[in-house]
């Protein structure tokens, strides 16, 4: 197995920059600490001239790096050598109008998309990057890779491993909320799974303590290998826009690693001439996980040309030790105080003019519940996203005529549980289920109706109920 000699790492401080081989294992760098980027000499690139031409690997899927709905973009993230590629036709992911949820957002039809990353082999977004992460791994000659994990990275790192001969997974979970869909999967898929006592950012301590004292490849986000592969969800965004760039792209918090991805993938086609302007992003977290809001949106936390304020930074998390503050949200995925990809999140903010809210859990339930009834069922975190443009258009940010992408993350069964308790007709039943407070109930429940093994009792009910 190989890498390509075109790419390299870079350390993402402008005061440092040092660079590093592609074929070095690293989360961060080695002399200021700061995160790591992959570039390329892009000169020595075969870029193609226009986008449009990508599609050309449509004519050869049977061939499965094209099938690939990430390594068909391989000309723009060309750091591995095809043999090195692991893959299992991650990316044949869907593009939505969604008119039905324009209304509950207050955009014009015809204006308002949905990119459904749940069509993914494990069900969520993190197929693009765990392909990229893994044949990376697998170039280096890894025989284990690890994660941190509320439940989505997981079952990707499970599968993927499980597909790649001679290696193995080992997965840290919290003790808080995680999804049985997601842990099942990474049972089934035949992990190591260690739950710790704590939550998702104590887990990802003591994973990065772990790969760095046993040398084992960590696919977390804060890996820059693992990023290169997200960035091919935007470019499947423009792809079904016919090459055109739109005005918002709205994504959820988190680890932040999407949002990363995203800046980072239409700072290089911008530079690369291949598209004329970026986009907007919004990043919208869950208020119970309000990290990237309360230091961007109240403290004033900005790129600053990679000279962000780090004290910043610490005072707040100080702040959350000193409080014992945990997160907590039923959209357990971005249930996450401690943002490993926060700056690189600052830049794509910055080169994308983007902004950073906050929504309530009640809000995510909601705008999920009308993903939902218009066809795309997802877990809540990805309504994170729709209940955010939601609160942009009424605050006048986003304008009703906007072409507005929202990314959907995650598959409905990732968490089926929420969904049959916002569906439930007994709001105790719904309470405790969820384990949330503050939540008045099921604004758009569509509850089940019970009904006597009796066909004019089905009849009525029909008749009643059924338009």
């Amino acid at each position: 197995m190989s890498l390509d000699p075109r790419a390299f790492q870079r350390c993402l401080s402008p005061d440092c920059a040092a660079t590093y081989d592609a074929g070095e294992v690293l989360t961060s760098c080695t002399r200021c600490g700061s995160l790591l980027d992959v570039d390329y000499e892009w000169e020595r690139v075969e870029v193609p001239g226009k986008l449009s031409e990508f599609e050309t690997a449509w004519r050869s899927r049977h061939q499965p790096v094209d099938f690939s709905g990430v390594w068909r973009f391989r000309k723009l993230l060309p750091f591995v050598t095809d043999e090195s590629v692991v893959t299992i036709g991650e990316g044949q992911t869907l593009f939505q109008q969604a008119d039905q949820v324009a209304r509950f957002v207050g955009v014009n039809a015809g204006r308002f998309y949905l990119q459904y990353e749940g069509m993914n082999p494990s069900g969520s977004f993190k197929d693009n990057g765990m392909t990229a992460a893994i044949s990376h791994a697998r170039a280096t000659g890894a025989t284990q890779a690890a994660c941190a994990s509320t439940g989505n990275t997981s079952a990707s790192l499970a599968l993927y491993t499980g597909m790649t001969p001679g290696m193995k997974s080992i997965i840290f979970v919290g003790s808080g909320k995680i999804a049985y869909g997601k842990l099942s999967q990474a049972l089934d898929y035949g992990a190591l799974t260690l739950q710790i006592a704590g939550d998702f950012d104590d887990a990802m301590k003591r994973v990065q303590e772990v790969c760095q004292s046993m040398r084992i490849y960590l696919v977390n986000s804060v890996n820059p290998f693992r990023l290169e592969g997200q960035k091919t969800i935007m470019l499947r965004v423009l792809e079904a826009l016919r090459w055109e760039v739109p005005d918002w792209i709205v994504v959820p918090g988190g680890n932040l690693g999407n949002s990363s991805a995203f800046g980072k993938a239409f700072i290089e086609l911008h530079r690369l001439g291949l598209i004329d302007r970026l986009p907007r992003l919004a990043i919208i977290n869950a208020s119970g996980a309000r990290t990237l809001s309360e230091l961007v949106g109240r403290r004033g936390l900005s790129w600053n040309g990679g000279r962000y304020d780090r004290r910043t930074i610490d005072d707040y998390y100080a702040e959350l030790d000193r409080d014992h503050a945990k997160a907590s949200t039923i959209a357990s995925a971005i249930e996450i105080n401690r943002p490993v990809n926060l700056a690189k999140c600052l830049r794509a903010l910055d080169a994308c003019d983007g902004v950073v809210r906050e929504v309530s859990d009640q809000l995510i339930l909601d705008a999920k519940a009308q993903v939902g009834a218009g066809g795309y069922g997802c877990e809540p975190a990805s309504a994170a996203s729709v209940a955010g443009a939601k609160l942009l258009v009424e605050e006048g940010v986003i304008g009703p005529s906007d072409r507005v992408v929202c990314i959907l993350t995650g598959h409905l069964l990732k968490d089926p549980n929420v969904t049959v308790a916002y569906h439930s007709d007994d709001q105790k039943v719904f309470n405790e289920t969820l384990g949330v407070r503050g939540v008045r109930g099921a604004s758009f429940a569509n509850h089940a109706v019970s009904v006597g093994n009796d066909l004019d009792q089905i009849t009525r009910a029909i008749q009643l109920y059924g338009h």
